[in-house]
């Protein structure tokens, strides 16, 4: 009989690849209009970032190969999307994302890697390897959120007619979503321009 906790690992992994494979439907729409138009690159940098973390994580600590296996396979898709991204976007769209995948994606990886790597051992890197993955985690399922927020906010409540915004026409709801947007927007642009 199978372990059960490797029958749940599999369930996870096929959960976790239907996951990485949901923005399919994206990429195809930004390549049959062979733009990508209002996507935002964060999403799939970010994802790429901590599936690069899983998949050090995974060989680092003993028995997590499963944890290693998805993450190579999701870092593997995300590097596709972000290929694509860079390929259909405009070139100042396509210049800041190469800036973020060059920061977090290389440069960050790197240091991680490098840091935790030469100067800890056992489970001091263990633990903090996977200190770092859960943090890049959380940005990662936050930044869907900041583009859906930023995307719909600004455009659908915040303006008139002529293109400025309109505080007397928005409700405190509407007002506080642009400041929440305005706040997500500010550290996209702070890691963007670190």
């Amino acid at each position: 009989m199978a372990n059960p906790s490797f029958i749940v690992g599999i369930i996870g992994n096929m959960a976790s690849l239907l996951v990485y494979l949901a923005p399919i439907k994206t990429f195809s729409h930004i390549v049959k209009h062979r733009s990508t138009e209002e996507f935002e690159s964060l999403p799939y940098v970010s994802t790429l970032l901590s599936s690069s973390v899983g998949i050090y994580y995974g060989v680092t600590k003993p028995g997590m190969y499963l944890l290693a296996t998805i993450n190579g396979l999701g870092a593997l898709i995300q590097l596709v999307y972000v290929v694509l991204f860079l390929i259909y976007a405009p070139p100042k769209i396509r210049a800041k994302t190469a800036i973020l995948v060059g920061v977090l994606d290389v440069g960050f990886l790197a240091a991680v890697f490098l840091v935790t790597q030469y100067t800890m051992h056992g489970d001091l890197r263990i633990g903090v390897v996977g200190f770092i993955r859960a943090g890049i985690t959380i940005a990662m399922y936050a930044s869907p959120l900041v583009a859906m927020l930023r995307s719909s906010l600004l455009s659908k409540f915040t303006h008139t007619h002529n293109g400025t915004f309109d505080s007397a026409k928005a409700s405190p709801y509407e007002i506080e979503g642009i400041g929440l947007c305005s706040y997500l927007k500010g550290l996209n642009s702070f890691f963007m321009h670190a």
